[in-house]
């Protein structure tokens, strides 16, 4: 366990505070033991709160092409469908993680891959779990790619106590699964924008540990897959015009399928003309020799 860089200037003042109240409660209240007492309980709380708060764990983190670790701790608040809209413009599967005060407010990047999109919103302070923190709060927005070309978007979002987001990432940086993107302090929440398909591993309300729980995971239902014009044009498609027989020379029938009523049509094939038997060849008379006699 050590201290985040973040916290420093935090910690310097809270400490500064501290020691001036005391300071001051023990010189003007130097008899009342009891407020001297107090004041003493309260400094410790203060000081254990900032350092509990910028507390910076260390552990194994274990990484998958196919995991989306949880970026931070906290509880899940948010698991549905919806439209992102700012980079993706399609249909996702949102899960969203509230971080209170006690959470370590680390962040973690949920896969390895290429930071292709970042951009910082500055916005309103609403609640974090309000709905349109989401689009109105102070922001940012990370889409990472990884090797396989998946793209898992994220934002950093602050909630009615955070006053200030950080990142470490920008557009063409390489990042790590697991590896620390940014920090918020006092209180925010944390949202991930999924492939549809992908495996949901968590539930609502569901305490997560950043960089060790494992949200979800990417299958192959999670790749969008088209079909090319050109594998269409070189299918062969039978032309039931052309008149078609079982070997025998009996009619078969040829279904189509109305692909714009989507009904099948029933056609009757016409029967092959019968062939012309050859005419049978007649054998040649031969020919009778004529013999030649001499007229005397």
């Amino acid at each position: 366990m050590t201290f985040h860089k973040e916290g420093y200037t935090s910690l310097a003042l809270t400490i500064l505070v501290i020691a001036l109240l005391n300071a001051a409660i023990s010189f003007y209240f130097s008899d009342a033991h009891a407020v001297k007492w107090i004041v003493y309980i309260l400094s410790f709380l203060l000081f254990v709160t900032i350092v509990q708060f910028f507390r910076n764990p260390k552990f194994v983190i274990t990484t998958s092409e196919n995991h989306i670790l949880c970026p931070a701790d906290g509880k899940v608040v948010v698991i549905e469908e919806a439209d992102e809209t700012e980079f993706l413009k399609d249909r996702r599967i949102q899960l969203s993680v509230f971080m209170s005060p006690v959470n370590v407010h680390v962040n973690r990047n949920p896969i390895s891959g290429v930071v292709k999109y970042f951009k910082y919103h500055p916005g309103k302070y609403l609640v974090a779990w309000h709905p349109k923190s989401s689009t109105e709060n102070e922001r940012t927005t990370v889409v990472t790619e990884n090797s396989q070309g998946v793209q898992v978007l994220f934002r950093q979002i602050a909630g009615a106590l955070a006053r200030r987001i950080v990142w470490y990432v920008k557009e063409g940086d390489v990042v790590e699964q697991g590896q620390q993107f940014g920090f918020i302090k006092f209180g925010s929440r944390v949202d991930l924008f999924l492939p549809l398909g992908t495996k949901i591993n968590v539930e609502l309300n569901q305490v997560v540990k950043g960089g060790r729980t494992i949200l979800a995971e990417l299958t192959s239902m999670a790749t969008t897959t088209e079909v090319s014009s050109d594998v269409l044009e070189d299918t062969h498609i039978p032309d039931v015009e052309t008149p078609l027989s079982n070997g025998h020379g009996e009619e078969i029938l040829v279904i189509e399928h109305d692909l714009k009523n989507e009904q099948p049509v029933v056609v009757k094939a016409p029967a092959p003309a019968a062939a012309k038997k050859p005419a049978a060849k007649v054998p040649a008379k031969p020919k009778t020799a004529v013999k030649k006699t001499d007229n005397k």
